[in-house]
């Protein structure tokens, strides 16, 4: 678990990380740089989902070997199955990271909800539901090791 205790907000306790596949973590299907060993460093202290439509049918492959949990989504409405996912897992100890328009509704019901501009970019309403926006999934990544980032970034 990981605690954020922020100024003005007060305490989020993560104990789930719940990830987008393409745009978020890879492009074109293939893992950016460098996320396979920060994913295997934060799988030590957070559970990872990776939740996906697998456009690319490549997402099982890349994320071989990493403690995560795939779940291939159904093409029609993953904004609600993304949503309903984390809403099991317990939205309150969730953060959610994502880019696409079909990462809005679990961005904005998670206790810490971030948006990732990678090659794909981001979807404005994507943008406007999450508390915070990074330039690259590795950054974002590392406010899990580095919480007084997402102090300084977050307090009132």
């Amino acid at each position: 678990m990981v605690e954020f205790d922020i100024p003005g907000t007060g305490k989020i306790n993560i104990k789930y990380l719940v990830f987008d596949y393409n745009g978020t973590l890879a492009v074109d299907g293939i893992l950016m740089d460098g996320v396979r060993e920060t994913l295997d460093d934060l799988a030590k202290i957070v559970e990872i989902h990776v939740l996906t439509a697998d456009t690319f049918g490549k997402s099982a492959a890349q994320l071989e070997g990493i403690s995560c949990k795939l779940s291939i989504l159904a093409k029609e409405k993953q904004d609600e199955g993304k949503l309903n996912y984390v809403e099991k897992l317990g939205a309150a100890n969730t953060a959610a990271i994502g880019n696409g328009r079909n990462d809005r509704l679990m961005l904005k019901a998670a206790a810490l909800g971030i948006g990732v501009i990678l090659r794909e970019g981001i979807a404005v309403d994507t943008l406007n539901s999450a508390d915070l926006i990074f330039n690259g999934i590795i950054p974002a990544l590392e406010i899990f090791s580095r919480p007084l980032r997402l102090t300084a970034t977050l307090r009132i």
